[in-house]
């Protein structure tokens, strides 16, 4: 069995031996996508850091409010009266914080957008810069190697044995 897997393994060889395959195209991707989730990173943390800033600020101001409800007042109208400004208070802190948190989204959605157009962009130039290298050959696919050649002839004969020696393993 370790024969024929060898002679698989030499047929495979061979045949994507043929394949022209740009290495540094995969290490040129990979540096691409690694930038490219470097700045979408800073991006999230940024946002994350400037909402929790918002998010304490407005409990900050909440809790301060607060305390001006939990006092103690001389006659009972004046608790109505400390509801009515805490609600008040409220109500802008909520449409001010409101309006932080939606800031911080567009601008999150705007630099996500011109990071996702940046990199099709890069990745467009390096597809069109791989497809000219191709081009700029002869136009015609390359001839098999010799040994190729040896693999590819043998390759029927020695895969229908490996399939026999298989099923009769099983």
């Amino acid at each position: 069995m370790t024969k024929n897997a060898n002679g698989y393994t030499k047929v495979m060889k061979g045949m994507l031996g043929e394949f022209p395959v740009d290495a540094g195209m995969f290490k040129s991707a990979f540096r691409q996508q690694a930038s490219v989730a470097d700045k979408m990173s800073k991006v999230v943390l940024a946002a994350a850091e400037k909402s929790t800033e918002i998010s304490a600020t407005w409990t900050k101001s909440t809790l301060g409010e607060i305390g001006n409800v939990t006092k103690a007042q001389n006659h009972p109208s004046d608790y109505t009266v400390a509801m009515g400004d805490f609600a008040l208070a409220q109500a802008e802190l909520s449409a001010k914080s409101m309006e932080a948190f939606a800031d911080v989204a567009t601008t999150v959605q705007v630099k996500t957008l011109e990071l996702m157009l940046a990199a099709d962009k890069d990745a467009g130039n390096g597809e069109s810069k791989a497809a000219r290298k191709a081009r700029s050959g002869t136009g015609r696919p390359t001839p098999p190697s010799h040994a190729a050649s040896k693999a590819a002839k043998r390759a029927p004969k020695e895969l229908p044995d490996a399939a026999e020696k298989v099923a009769v393993s099983q």
